[in-house]
């Protein structure tokens, strides 16, 4: 039967049940199924009517319909709670205080200047908080309106959105379609009800899951046949386990077990299946990946966290000098009234100023300032933080450097309150598939017969070989003379081309060559292959090459086994007569199309027979064989192998075996070891390479022998009761022993492009990166050498339970066990990080489980945050959400999450920063992110460039407003004090609000959105720069009292020069004294200069905007000032053509100016000469050294500088090269040595030394 993409229904006669022998297609029994005994008991309670989804629609079995939301309000929620996020910033709760006081007669200011800023600044951050949300439905509806085929009666079947499901509902689910839901699979394409699951959105995980439905509903194979189709499940009640389910399936009578593999969950994908019919069971929220989200978080970051601490400390300020004035206005009139009686507080009985009443007039002077000196609390500080972010978000968005050609997609802010957070993040927790990876496996390397093919050496070890100036080479000789057998060792050749270089020895695993012939070890770079899942490369087996090597028959065995053990169906034939795969792990299609590329093309199969278009060596011919397929011998996880016995065309039955090192090596037959040696090193190699490893075996059985097991066998098949597996597995130990080794493949789950250069960034800047995969161990170890997370001299702790605590499930047990091994591992860390010796904790789902619990916590944290890398594997989406939480918790330093899939999403949430990758896996994951990336690598410029710059603007924004409204605020209370607390404002109403409303804030936004302290290249070349975010330099107590320092003295200087030159002299020519209005607005003009000049003094970075907004701002006074005093005296009062008038023509005023704006600057200019010149920063020198050309001049110690930045790290490709280059230069030591102990005990050398040492006659 042919296997063709053209096969069309054949394909699909395949009984698959008849070939697996364990998991889910099992045969169940009533009593065999754990839980069946608490249906009907709480927590298993739920009823689904098959085909009735009407009953669901009303109690006492309505349950939720299918629709999802992400979005954190909805038209109800929206104003409450965005009020609540709103007014729990301290600042928003004081200025509603200040409105609220503003109607009253105690306010010195008109109410509409106090409350039109408030109603602006809220509802500003509102709107932005609305749009956000937005765009959260727009994404929710469009996954909500996804179509699927329900069935709506006499067997026809229609197209309705994903929302409108019921549970009850029959759904058709076709090929490469997500499930929109919960579903109980009721049958699919194949006969017998199989049908295969992609569940990497849920757990991680590659490899396809096997699912079948039961007996009782393979009937159900066409859309007629669900006209009258009506059944009844009794199950357990929704909850987030994936791996479980517990139910009964009644239909006519009859009653069905159901387990977790007739289940299929909402998020996974169907493959290699034409189509399935299902039930819904679980909608919407029920749903058990739905149930494994959390809640989305309302985050904020540790700046502006810290913020709300720093308006806490002005408003204590304001408080105090509001309590100074009380006390003072109260003591002046009490005691001060009747010497300054020409006041005539006694006749016109003020509250303000009652001397009967001094405490009470006291008091309300004291309301009376919280409301004057309300500017000491930056009300437009928020809003203004709110519009840089979103400007600093659309630049982020706009940055072409974070654009994906391939995808067409970029790098997306889907809130901008986390910008700054992006600086300081210190714990990167990151999945694996999809985020690392592209889950997409490749042939890359493979040893036979002891012999390693394939491939150059690997970029460490070139980038070591470059580094050290060395050219390397390694070849393969044998005890005997010739090449190919196990007896082979290696002998390290050092060339001496250069008598004045030290040549080294660089070992190129893969790479060797025959010693007698000089092949040609590798191919030729320049040919290259394009096949997808074959990236090899070996002129000694491509091309059929391999038929001229010695042992072929070895050779031959090594391929059919490639060729033979898989569950793979050929599915598509190219043009060039080469198929396609699919199999139930992506490796597996990766070993076909390596033994299609060697010869050997599987392109048939049926239900007993498996076809191979096959090289015959003889021959030099490609022949047809066919071999009868007998019995297949799973892979799981507790077998970590799988066989498959075939019978060819001799008669010969044939056991071929491939699984991991450590099982098959155990399984050898004493003469099957020839090449074990050579293999497990190659297999070493292979795994530092970060390649996934497996191993060939086979051996052959007689036919007597395999017809006494085979009965065995079908006897243990046929049992039904709860010691099946256990049976199976040990028929099962019977033959896979007593194996022939043949050697080993190695396959690359192909990384993301620039993912090991990205974490080597990461690294540098003192990034820890922690692994959080549903992956098995093995190979999320093996992701981590290939990324160089992990290396080769790295010390490797693994935290597991034992087998025999597993199987009793004693939780105290398993907490003593885990309790004693993060005891030694702690001390084990402690002392290697004083050796300088990195450390790599890894541990499964099951470990972390007892790790997590209450009084084993602290321990495992302890020993974690000592450890380098942590990877964790095995591991549900509940517990990695539990493991961002918790990491947050006990670590107290920021967390970013990063994934690509639904399993991601509580992740994400709960980090402090939440990433999403817009790869291959829906939108779950985007969707409930703060940022989405096209691809991994981007992360590198989000934190180093944009997290850095986004940091130190708003660090820098925050203190600036600080500064500038302690000196506008504080110059109200030194006027008050000194007309003797009387509560007066120095200032008109109308220079009060636009002082921050438009005369400082535009340059603020020009400081927050376009500063650079330095470019982004010079970030990226010296990441060490990200730390200054991560101790939280800009934005320490420390740099918040010395701004508050540097405001409160320039304060002094502008009030007190202002006062003492303007009081003391005539104002103009004529000699006039200055009033309260000359006064008042020549001191605002030094402020607005004094605040406008300090932020040029800031910025770093200038551009003709930061030009415009700072210098336009102090233009902006002058013409406001113009305008005001042209407008009637009815608006304008006192300031009527006071500019133009009075004080513009008077030199006095640029003079005064002029002075105090100096003054008052001086200090701030004084402390950055001297910090600059003998305390500078890592950012100061590099400053320095780029404006004065030195990076280009004097390069070395550029690149000296450059160099500090990787020092620290213990992760990453610059790491490994390091240790990679201390390993080689440890070796070349012991070679020297090795070199003279053997010379200078050759006989030639004594000989030589002898004639030297006897004397001349």
């Amino acid at each position: 039967m042919q296997m063709s993409g053209s096969s069309g229904r054949r394909k699909q006669k395949l009984k698959w049940s008849k070939l697996y022998t364990f998991v889910c297609l099992r045969p169940h029994a009533a009593d065999s199924e754990p839980g069946q005994g608490v249906l009907g008991h709480p927590g298993f309670s739920r009823f689904v009517f098959c085909n009735e989804p009407h009953v669901h629609k009303r109690k006492p079995h309505k349950y939720p319909n299918n629709y999802v939301s992400t979005t954190k309000y909805n038209v109800l929620t929206f104003l409450p709670r965005a009020l609540f996020e709103q007014f729990r910033r301290v600042a928003n709760l004081y200025f509603l205080l200040a409105a609220a006081l503003s109607v009253t007669r105690f306010a010195p200011f008109n109410p509409v200047t106090v409350i039109v800023p408030l109603v602006f600044v809220v509802g500003s951050s509102m709107l932005k908080e609305a749009v956000e949300d937005w765009r959260r439905f727009l994404q929710d509806r469009n996954l909500n309106s996804r179509k699927v085929k329900v069935h709506v009666g006499n067997g026809l079947f229609v197209q309705k959105s994903w929302e409108s499901l019921l549970v009850g509902d029959v759904v058709k689910v076709t090929k490469n379609e997500y499930f929109p839901s919960d579903l109980l699979l009721l049958s699919s394409s194949y006969e017998d009800g199989l049908c295969y699951v992609e569940t990497m959105n849920l757990d991680g995980e590659t490899n396809l899951k096997a699912k079948k439905s039961l007996e009782s509903t393979l009937d159900l194979d066409e859309d007629a046949e669900f006209g009258g189709f009506r059944a009844t499940i009794r199950c357990e009640d929704p909850n987030p386990s994936l791996y479980t389910f517990v139910g009964n399936f009644e239909r006519e009578t009859e009653c069905y077990p159901l387990s977790p593999c007739q289940v299929l969950l909402r998020d996974s994908k169907l493959q290699n299946t034409d189509y399935v019919y299902g039930v819904v069971i679980f909608s919407g929220p029920d749903t058990k990946a739905v149930r494994n989200s959390t809640i989305c978080p309302s985050k904020r970051s540790r700046v502006e966290r810290k913020m709300d601490h720093v308006i806490y400390l002005l408003f204590a300020m304001m408080i105090l000098i509001s309590l100074i004035s009380a006390i003072g206005s109260a003591s002046f009139t009490g005691y001060e009234s009747y010497k300054r009686w020409y006041l005539r507080l006694h006749d016109n009985v003020d509250i303000l100023f009652n001397p009967k009443e001094s405490i009470s007039s006291g008091f309300v002077q004291f309301v009376r300032s919280l409301v004057l000196y309300g500017y000491l609390i930056p009300i437009s500080l928020y809003v203004s933080i709110e519009i840089v972010k979103v400007l600093q978000a659309m630049l982020m968005n706009k940055d072409l450097h974070m654009y994906d050609k391939e995808t067409g997609k970029a790098v997306e802010t889907r809130t901008s309150n986390l910008n700054e957070e992006l600086g300081q993040v210190e714990i990167i927790l990151s999945d694996k598939t999809g985020t690392l990876t592209c889950n997409q496996m490749e042939f890359r390397k493979c040893s036979i017969e002891g012999i390693s093919y394939g491939g150059e050496g690997t970029q460490v070890d070139l980038a070591a070989s470059r580094r050290m100036n060395v050219y390397v080479e390694r070849y393969r000789y044998s005890l005997d003379g010739s090449d190919s057998t196990g007896r082979s060792i290696e002998m390290l050749d050092l060339s001496t081309a250069e008598v004045d270089t030290e040549k080294e020895v660089l070992a190129f695993h893969q790479g060797t060559e025959d010693a007698k012939t000089g092949t040609p070890r590798i191919s030729n770079p320049s040919k290259e292959y394009v096949i997808k899942g074959f990236n090899f490369r070996d002129d000694r087996l491509m091309d059929k090459m391999w038929i001229y090597r010695s042992n072929v028959s070895d050779m031959v065995m090594f391929f059919k086994v490639m060729a033979l053990c898989h569950t793979g169906i050929p599915v598509e034939e190219n043009e060039n007569g080469k198929f396609k795969y699919e199999a139930e792990s992506p490796e597996e299609v990766s070993f076909l199309t390596a033994a299609q590329e060697f010869g050997f093309r599987f392109y048939q199969r049926t239900q007993s027979t498996m076809v191979l278009q096959e090289l015959d060596p003889s021959s030099r011919l490609e022949v047809k064989r066919e071999y009868a397929l007998l019995n297949l011998l799973e892979f799981t996880s507790s077998r970590k192998r799988m066989s498959v016995i075939v019978r060819n065309e001799d008669g010969e039955v044939i056991l071929l075996c491939k699984g991991a090192d450590d099982v098959i090596f155990d399984r050898l037959a004493d003469n099957g070891r020839t090449y074990q040696q050579a293999t497990a090193i190659h297999l070493s190699n292979y795994a530092e390479d970060g390649l996934r490893t497996m191993v060939f075996a086979y051996k052959k059985v007689g036919m007597s022998d395999y017809e006494h097991w085979s009965t065995v066998f079908a006897d243990a098949k046929a049992n039904i009761g709860p010691e099946r597996e256990a049976l199976l597995e040990n028929v099962s130990e019977m033959i896979e022993k007593d194996l022939f080794l043949l050697g080993a493949v190695a396959v690359e789950d192909r990384l993301q492009k620039g993912v090991p250069e990205c974490i080597d960034k990461l690294a540098q800047t003192g990034l820890k990166i922690w692994l959080l995969t549903g992956d098995k161990k093995e190979t999320a170890i093996n992701i981590g050498f290939s990324c160089s997370l992990l290396r080769h001299d790295m010390k490797q702790l693994h935290l597991c339970l034992s087998e025999e605590s597993q199987k009793n499930h004693q939780a105290k047990d398993a907490k003593k066990e885990v309790l004693l091994q993060l005891s030694t591992y702690e001390e084990m860390t402690t002392e290697n990080k004083k050796n300088g010796i990195p450390c790599a904790l890894a541990l499964d789902g099951k470990a972390l489980e007892v790790s997590l619990s209450n009084d084993v916590r602290d321990h495992f944290f302890t020993t974690a945050m000592k450890c380098d890398v942590v990877i964790c594997c095995r591991i549900s989406p509940k517990q990695k959400a539990l493991m961002a939480r918790m990491v947050k918790k006990h670590s107290g330093k920021t967390i970013l999450a990063i994934g690509d899939g639904a399993n991601d999403v509580g992740m994400i949430q709960e980090a402090d920063i939440g990433i999403g990758i817009s790869g291959m896996e829906g939108m779950q994951a985007v969707m409930a992110s703060d940022f989405s990336l096209p691809q991994f690598r981007f992360l590198e410029r989000l934190l180093i460039v944009h997290g850095h710059w986004c940091y130190k603007r708003i660090s820098n924004m925050i203190l600036y407003f600080v500064y500038k409204n302690i000196v506008f605020g504080l110059t109200l209370f030194y006027y008050n004090a000194f007309t003797g607390f009387s509560g007066q404002d120095l200032f008109d109403d109308w220079y009060m609000v636009m002082f921050n409303v438009l005369l400082t804030s535009l340059p603020v936004l020009s400081l927050g959105v376009l500063e650079q302290d330095v470019s982004a290249d010079v970030c990226l070349q010296f990441p060490a720069l990200y730390q200054e975010g991560q101790r939280n330099i800009c934005f320490s107590w420390k740099r918040i009292v010395g701004w508050i320092s540097n405001g409160i003295l320039a304060s002094l200087t502008v009030f007190g020069l202002s006062i003492s030159i303007m009081s003391s002299a005539a104002f103009d020519r004529e000699g006039n004294l200055a009033d309260i209005q000359h006064i008042g607005t020549v001191t605002y003009t030094c402020i607005i200069w004094t605040v406008n000049c300090q932020i040029a003094l800031i910025i770093s970075h200038f551009t003709w905007i930061s030009h415009f907004l700072i210098w336009g701002s102090i233009l902006c006074w002058y013409l406001f000032l113009y305008l005001y005093g042209m407008l009637p005296p009815r608006y304008s009062r006192d300031v009527f053509h006071l500019f133009v008038d009075e004080i513009g023509p008077a030199q006095m005023y640029w003079i005064v100016t002029l002075f105090v704006v100096v003054a008052s600057l001086l200090p701030y200019y004084t402390y950055t000469v001297i910090q600059r010149s003998f305390f500078p920063r890592d950012d100061h020198v590099i400053q320095e050294m780029k404006s004065s050309g030195r990076d280009v001049s004097d390069t070395r110690m550029w690149l000296r500088e450059q160099e500090k930045s990787k020092q620290l790290a213990q992760t990453g490709y610059t790491a490994r090269v390091d240790a990679k280059i201390r390993y080689l230069r440890e070796q070349m030591h012991l070679k020297k040595k090795t070199i003279l102990l053997s010379l200078t005990n050759s006989p030639m050398y004594k000989t030589v030394m002898q004639k030297d040492s006897t004397p001349l006659s």
